[in-house]
This record gives structure tokens, C-alpha cells and sequence, in this order.
């Protein structure tokens, strides 16, 4: 069997995202179809930044089981944007561009 490499290689997940992808282990395209899979399936997506869930947009809905997620994201990216998530509140969003940050806060190093 090939071990699998990159983004298919299976990673360590962090405690709340593992309970709410009911896995220990996942490859990163794994979690981020699962995490889509949940924001579209909840229409947590607004067209405006901490807009109403409307289910369409570019900007993603913290509800209670997302927002344990998101508030452990805190990093700089290869470009220097930060992106730090720890004192978001429930309701407010996110624009979709910062879900590689996401993962990469949710996978253990």
C-alpha cells in the first residue's frame, strides 16, 4: 500500500475538531470537505461580513460547534497576514480564504 504524502497524509486532529469530525486521524482534504460539508448543510455562509446566515457568500458563520474550532486559530501566514480567531464571539464570520488557517490551527504539529 503507498503511504500517502501532502495534503492526503493523514494528520493528528486537535480535540474539538476531532469531536466534531468524530475522527482522531484525517488527511487535510479530508477535514476541509467535511467542514464545508457542515457549513453548507447548516447554511452557515453570508454574503456580509457577520451578515445573517443565508447560506450563500464568501464569509462563514460561527455557530457553537464551529466556534470552539476557529477561536484556536492564530497564525501569520508565508505572507504575513495574521489571523488570529481567539476572541471571536458566536455569530460573527469568516471570510473562506482563512479556513487553510483553520486546519492548519487544528492539526497537531
Amino acid at each position: 500500500m503507498a503511504v500517502e504524502k501532502g495534503l492526503k497524509k493523514p494528520v493528528q486532529l486537535q480535540a474539538e475538531l476531532s469531536t466534531m469530525m468524530g475522527e482522531k486521524e484525517l488527511p487535510r482534504t479530508e477535514i476541509t470537505k467535511r467542514l464545508w460539508e457542515y457549513i453548507k448543510k447548516n447554511g452557515l455562509q453570508t454574503k456580509t461580513e457577520n451578515g445573517k446566515p443565508e447560506n450563500a457568500g464568501k464569509f462563514i458563520v460561527a455557530d457553537s460547534t464551529l466556534l470552539p474550532i476557529f477561536k484556536k486559530t492564530k497564525s501569520t501566514s508565508k505572507s504575513g497576514n495574521l489571523t488570529d480567531l481567539t476572541n471571536m464571539n458566536e455569530g460573527e464570520t469568516i471570510n473562506m480564504m482563512q479556513m487553510a488557517a483553520v486546519v492548519g490551527a487544528n492539526i497537531k504539529p
